[in-house]
């Protein structure tokens, strides 16, 4: 069953004739007789008594109401997709890391809400994990995540590297670690941490690490709060290791401290800067939605003019803008 032939349908009944329905669909009477004759067969029964007034069968009259809905559902869908793309969504929603909604994001909406100011913006404070999952389920429409290369390498995806940035030690002022610049994982591994909850990739990284040293992670307590860390923190001499962008109002707070960790010692006798990749991700079926694509690009535009211009991460961390499609 295909719509022309629901629409035939109606015609023909509103009209009483196969003539009329031509001129009013702008067809010929020839294609109204098949489209009919079609649904006809398709259903197993005669709409029409055919005749002068092509009056409907007791088929045609259980039809009518059911053809009737299905043709306004239609009509409403048509208009709800032509509405997506004239940029006339009704809601954008955003799932993203607690340090990019506190520290990063805020600029951004701004501006989309400015653009769209008739698109209700929607964002939810996630660990990476759980935003990637509500993206893959449709409940979002992008998701900013520190990368997964395991759940983000999927076709349907596409990727923007927005910035890399180093973790480091947020201790208490007094903390016996602040007599180092660099802390050693040996040092590190003697103090109970705070870590985020599970479904967090920073979780996954810290214990990841940890292992490659081969040390004890001794993880005390489960967060999922940057004050919450903060609070914690303060009080003595439990240590976390955290990315620079959930660091930032530490730095201004005298009664924590911040100390870079020693580089990670690999298997291959290297050594490299613990860190973590923050992207951007999205369907490739959502771009195509104006105030979505939009957003994407507000996006990769302000962390690039932010790093290139105030550069709060190693220069050597900062990723470079662009996207990558998996």
């Amino acid at each position: 069953m295909r719509i022309e032939q629901i629409e035939a349908f109606l015609t023909v009944a509103r009209t009483g004739s196969f003539q009329k329905a031509a001129s009013s669909c702008g067809v010929t009477q020839s294609t109204i007789s098949r489209q009919i004759q079609s649904l006809e067969k398709h259903l197993g029964l005669p709409l029409f008594h055919r005749g002068a007034n092509n009056k409907l069968t007791f088929a045609g009259d259980q039809l009518l109401p059911h053809a009737k809905r299905i043709l306004a559902e239609w009509q409403n869908a048509q208009t709800e997709i032509g509405q997506l793309l004239e940029g006339k969504q009704s809601e954008l929603c955003v799932a993203a890391i607690h340090s990019v909604c506190a520290h990063y994001l805020p600029p951004v909406l701004q501006q989309f809400c400015e653009l769209y100011p008739q698109v209700q913006l929607r964002v939810t404070s996630l660990g990476s994990d759980r935003s990637l999952k509500v993206l893959r389920d449709g409940l979002v429409d992008l998701a900013i995540v520190m990368d997964n290369p395991r759940l983000t390498q999927q076709p349907e995806l596409v990727v923007d590297a927005l910035y890399q940035e180093k973790i480091q030690v947020l201790m208490a002022a007094n903390h016996p670690l602040t007599q180092y610049d660099l802390v050693p994982w040996a040092a590190l591994a003697e103090y109970p941490q705070a870590m985020f909850k599970d479904g967090y990739g920073m979780q996954r990284l810290v214990q990841e690490k940890f292992q490659v040293q081969n040390l004890e992670l001794k993880a005390v307590l489960e967060l999922n709060t940057l004050d919450a860390f903060r609070g914690v923190i303060r009080q003595g001499k439990i240590v976390s290791l955290l990315p620079q962008g959930a660091l930032v109002e530490a730095q201004e707070d005298a009664s924590l401290a911040i100390r870079d960790l020693a580089d990670l010692q690999l298997c291959d006798r290297n050594s490299v800067v613990l860190s973590r990749q923050v992207v951007m991700v999205t369907a490739q079926d959502r771009l195509l939605i104006p105030p979505i694509a939009n957003f994407r690009r507000l996006v990769r535009d302000y962390f690039r003019d932010y790093f290139s211009e105030r550069c709060p991460v190693e220069p050597a961390l900062v990723a470079k803008s662009g996207v990558s499609s998996f």
